[in-house]
């Protein structure tokens, strides 16, 4: 059985995890090692059981960690080469990748790592690149969008194929656009490499998902613009608007900024 777990989901750190009973992924290692393992430790899991990394991109959230949890454990990361480029540059990633677990992954090519079938895509976002990831398990979909500026017509064929879906509904237009932040930081934020809004975001699963779909996840809400009751209460009124039912079609939750959520069984 194919089991799922968010250790984190926001600027302060992002890390998903999938895993069986005899294999596993981690996507995304941008939470403290420390932090980890008490979240390891306190499922009753063990870092020794983790196979493989996927990386999305190289900002600081989602691989301030990756280079410290490679080395200790020995452990394969799997990205683009410009995403490890970027990894390599960033300050933030104090201890770096050994050469021997750099490899290097190529959009629209799906590849193997033990018990899972891989296909990653791009996401456009303001990083040096981006991918999501389609994940195939035992007869099971999963895929994981976030940071992305606007949804692109190859997304749609992984949502409309997902039974499981982790997606970004990064901010409230409204509440960014009367916030704090300077103009070229809404600008950014608002642009078509930026962050999904949770109008955008519940558009593209009004428009693509499928009766495949069982369970939606909303990952990478913003502190300051978005509030998690406020995304679902959006998301779940345009739904509705177009005559799909959150908790009837298909689940519909909000993952955590700085919380592990619960683990869930992916059927």
């Amino acid at each position: 059985m194919l089991r799922f777990i968010s250790f984190g989901s926001g600027s302060s750190g992002n890390s998903y995890y999938l895993y069986t009973d005899t294999d596993s992924i981690l996507i995304d290692v941008g939470v403290g090692i420390r932090t980890l393992k008490k979240h390891f430790h306190n499922y009753g899991l063990r870092f020794e059981d983790v196979h493989h990394i996927l990386i999305t991109h190289d900002h600081a959230d989602h691989v301030k960690s990756v280079g410290s949890l490679s080395t200790d454990y020995k452990l394969p990361v799997y990205t683009t080469r410009k995403v490890h480029v970027g990894i390599e540059r960033n300050y933030c990633v104090r201890k770096k990748i050994a050469p021997n677990h750099v490899h290097v992954i190529e959009k629209s090519v799906p590849f193997n790592v033990g018990e899972f079938k891989v296909t990653p895509f791009g996401v456009p976002h303001d990083s040096t690149d981006n991918v999501g990831y389609f994940v195939e398990c035992g007869g099971v979909t999963f895929c994981l969008i976030t940071d992305v500026g606007h949804i692109t017509e190859e997304m749609h064929d992984f949502i409309s194929r997902s039974n499981y879906l982790v997606i970004e509904a990064n901010h409230s237009v409204e509440m960014l656009q009367q916030g704090p932040y300077p103009q070229y930081l809404k600008d950014r934020i608002l642009g078509p490499n930026g962050h999904l809004s949770n109008d955008d975001c519940a558009n593209a699963l009004a428009d693509y998902a499928t009766p495949n779909l069982r369970h939606v996840w909303l990952c990478h809400l913003s502190e300051e613009n978005n509030h998690p009751e406020l995304a679902r209460k959006t998301v779940e009124q345009i739904l509705r608007s177009k005559g799909i039912v959150a908790g009837k079609d298909f689940e519909l939750e909000v993952l955590k900024r700085k919380t592990p959520s619960e683990i869930y069984k992916l059927e």
